[in-house]
């Protein structure tokens, strides 16, 4: 079983060899081994991707907007996913953005994740039948399973940053509040007989 230093190492300098820059290739390396981490099929997607890199050039947008197209052509997942996490406050502010096609776009989720966290909000991607919930570079959650997935391309590609908000009820928070104030006056007592010159006796 390969480690994942050597996954690293090896993602990193074929995607250099495959014409990206050393800064592309270092994120490549590491977004690779976080894929394969989780079950993933990063290594079986690179490879895939940087073959069919022979028979035509990469291109990322060149300004992040809601609605993304390039005219006959898919978009590079590496650029894209710099480019958005370049423009992180952008993609907060916009909220939902869409890509017309991706090519290879299972390597656009580890890019996405950390983009997550960045600006601290959980996001969904929807990729053609598949949706896929990404959690401050945390965990990765699907409706279908992808770990032995190799998707060619995505014809729609579709970023929604969710609302921050609680996962629970406002009356269970109250009842837990309620709960942890009994600990309120144990702690004031306690502090009392901690605090300076406690239980010392006066004898002037």
């Amino acid at each position: 079983m390969k480690s994942s230093s050597e996954i690293d190492t090896v993602a990193k300098r074929a995607t250099k060899a495959s014409g990206f820059s050393w800064g592309i290739a270092e994120e490549v390396g590491k977004n690779i081994k976080s894929l394969e981490l989780l079950g993933i099929g990063g290594v079986e997607n690179l490879n895939a991707y940087l073959k069919a890199l022979k028979n035509h050039k990469p291109e990322g947008p060149q300004e992040i907007l809601k609605n993304n197209k390039l005219q006959g052509k898919s978009f590079c997942p590496f650029y894209t996913g710099t480019a958005l996490i370049d423009a992180a406050e952008q993609v907060l502010e916009l909220k939902t953005l869409k890509f017309n096609s991706i090519d290879y776009p299972i390597l656009m989720l580890p890019f996405i994740n950390r983009l997550s966290y960045k600006i601290g909000r959980m996001i969904i991607v929807k990729m053609d039948k598949y949706e896929i919930n990404l959690n401050l570079n945390r965990f990765i959650s699907s409706n279908m399973d992808i770990r032995n997935t190799v998707l060619q391309s995505s014809q729609s590609f579709e970023i929604n940053v969710l609302e921050s908000k609680d996962t629970f009820k406002p009356e269970t928070w109250e009842q837990l509040y309620e709960l942890s104030t009994e600990t309120f006056v144990e702690e004031s007592e306690r502090l009392k007989s901690t605090a300076a010159g406690a239980g010392v006796i006066d004898n002037d």
